[in-house]
């Protein structure tokens, strides 16, 4: 593995959206600042980061049995076993799967922890998918872009406000795409569980988090000119494909989710 950081530090003063959300996942990985903003989420804030996380191995596991090898993985968060590279790689050894995330932590446990197969390799950069040039430049020393190569970004654009214009940060990251690639998004949502919608967001504004829950209406620009494929775009234990991973029951999850193509 290789990994690149900016030399940022740790900042424990605030919370961070990775951590709370290690937090969401069992996670041991976070610390008091972050723990007092997921304790006081709804406890259904639990389940849907557990049911969004089992998308992403449902999605990356049929991806790789469709022979996709190349994977940038923006937003990545604190490593929880199973990760991406290891579900991608015990399907396809040869994989290649590059992480990016913004919070410091994710890169020291990205040097302890993403240890890929002898045949493939993994990566990381410590950079903010506010800076896609940054993470493109970094992703072509390491992935061929000659080649499709799946673009995931889950629960993350829901921490990106209106005025940060997430569907052009995410377009830019989709361009640089060759035809024939992929995009796995997933987006934090409240429509349903509209009645929990206030006290999400006053608890992530009272940890000093930004947070844009979308509707299905505005989760829908993110995929324009994409090729969605079955099931389209579906709350997360709506997704399946046939794929190593077992079928989840239906569930609400508080995601919206889909796997797109580019044409």
């Amino acid at each position: 593995m290789t990994a690149q950081s900016s030399g940022s530090r740790i900042d424990t003063s605030r919370a961070h959206p990775a951590r709370v959300y290690d937090w969401l996942l069992g996670g041991k990985d976070n610390y008091p600042v972050d723990q007092e903003v997921a304790e006081k989420l709804p406890p259904e804030s639990r389940l849907s980061a557990r049911r969004n996380r089992a998308f992403m191995h449902r999605a990356a596991a049929w991806l790789a049995g469709n022979g996709i090898d190349q994977f940038l993985d923006v937003g990545t968060g604190i490593p929880t076993k199973p990760n991406l590279h290891q579900i991608v790689q015990g399907i396809l050894p040869s994989a290649r799967v590059a992480y990016t995330d913004n919070d410091p932590i994710v890169l020291r446990h990205a040097e302890a922890l993403l240890v890929s197969t002898p045949e493939g390799a993994t990566d990381y950069i410590e950079a903010d998918v506010r800076q896609p040039k940054v993470i493109l430049d970094h992703a072509r020393t390491f992935l061929d872009f000659t080649r499709p190569v799946a673009l995931s970004m889950l629960a993350l654009m829901h921490f990106i406000t209106d005025e940060e214009d997430p569907y052009a940060l995410a377009r830019t990251l989709i361009e640089a795409l060759p035809s024939g690639s992929y995009f796995v998004f997933s987006h934090g949502t409240t429509d349903e569980h509209p009645h929990l919608a206030k006290t999400v967001k006053n608890t992530y504004r009272q940890g000093e988090i930004p947070l844009r829950m979308r509707t299905r209406a505005e989760v829908e620009p993110f995929f324009e000119g994409l090729e969605l494929v079955d099931p389209g775009l579906v709350t997360a234990t709506q997704w399946y494909k046939d794929s190593p991973a077992p079928a989840p029951e239906a569930e609400p999850s508080g995601f919206y989710v889909g796997v797109a193509r580019l044409p």
